[in-house]
């Protein structure tokens, strides 16, 4: 494709590095902030935490950064995007107030706890023509985009079931989880939003026709979600397009390992599964089946924890501008929402 002349000058235009501010730097927050600063592409222009504790550790990786204490303070920078990991009860208010003052998120998931809040942000960034972005992370990994590429190629064939699981032996660490008012959920919000997004955006986000749903509060059925978050879960999704997919997940289950996180997709051609390998949270290994022989796709060792945190900072460094891509979240917050309707029905 030929490019205008003001088109060639355009791309010829290399951007200054944008300014970012982090908001909440906790282990994940410093995780992400790491693998952004490791781009080369951005500046770690502030940092700010109710924990003045995270941000002391924060400024060992951004020394010259200034260092707040609210939302605030960071808007009161000049800042070209602000990364939010707080709890999750603050995400979609903290997005909102970051997007109105024409300044790109990246948040982490979930971007809100239920469809109304997330399409309050994206409603947001499109007003602002700002760019957004959430850390759904499991998308940045060798073996899943391995997958998608094969799913996107056809060599699966018409994908009929996908079968996802999430099991964390251990659960969260800080007490905000288990407050349905501050989570809007249990392990399903916190885990089975991967699985979740998984299914759909492999399959390109196809319509949902029904879900079924148990959610289960140590041991019982979960029957009051403004006091119980569930510890165990599982789900039927049925989509349009013929494929159903089940989501399974928990908090402190007896796994007999620390985690059993797993992604298997069948088609009418072949199969292909994601599985993490002697239980971590981290190593993953991807195959292609054709029958009973096996193809490996990836194995394990790919940092991909900080992949989505640094592809929106390349993207950022761009351009800031809205994707419309952000508006595929409500997808996933409306099947999220409609797993917690169909559990209390």
């Amino acid at each position: 494709m030929n490019l205008s002349s003001s088109e060639a000058l355009a791309s010829a235009i290399t951007l200054p590095r944008p300014r970012l501010g982090f908001l909440g730097v906790g282990w994940i927050g410093r995780n992400r902030m790491e693998a952004m600063l490791a781009t080369g592409g951005i500046e770690a222009a502030a940092i700010a935490d109710a924990l003045p504790g995270n941000t002391a550790d924060a400024a060992l990786l951004a020394p010259d950064a200034a260092q707040l204490d609210s939302l605030d303070a960071l808007l009161e920078q000049y800042l070209d995007g602000i990364v939010i990991a707080t709890p999750s009860a603050l995400h979609a208010e903290q997005s909102i107030r970051a997007l109105e003052r024409g300044i790109p998120v990246f948040c982490q998931k979930p971007l809100g706890r239920s469809i109304a809040e997330v399409e309050a942000v994206i409603a947001a960034a499109k007003a602002s023509d700002r760019l957004l972005g959430v850390d759904l992370s499991y998308r940045g990994t060798e073996g899943i985009r391995a997958i998608k590429q094969q799913v996107d190629a056809g060599e699966l064939g018409p994908i009929h079931a996908i079968d996802l699981t999430f099991h964390n032996a251990y659960g969260p660490d800080k007490p905000w989880f288990y407050d349905p008012k501050l989570s809007g959920g249990g392990c399903m919000m916190d885990l089975g939003v991967h699985l979740i997004d998984l299914a759909l955006w492999t399959l390109g986000f196809p319509q949902v026709d029904h879900i079924d749903a148990d959610l289960f509060s140590k041991g019982h059925p979960l029957t009051d979600r403004d006091s119980q978050v569930e510890d165990f879960g599982i789900a039927t999704v049925r989509l349009t397009n013929g494929c159903v997919v089940r989501i399974a997940c928990s908090w402190h289950l007896p796994a007999g390992q620390d985690a059993v996180i797993t992604a298997d997709f069948f088609g009418g051609k072949a199969g292909a599964a994601f599985r993490n390998v002697n239980g971590s949270f981290y190593d993953f290994k991807a195959e292609l089946f054709h029958g009973t022989a096996r193809q490996t796709l990836a194995e394990p060792g790919d940092a991909w924890g900080g992949q989505m945190a640094s592809a929106w900072a390349t993207q950022l460094a761009r351009s800031p501008r809205f994707d419309p891509q952000c508006e595929s979240l409500a997808a996933v917050a409306a099947v999220m929402d409609g797993i917690y309707a169909a559990s209390l029905r």
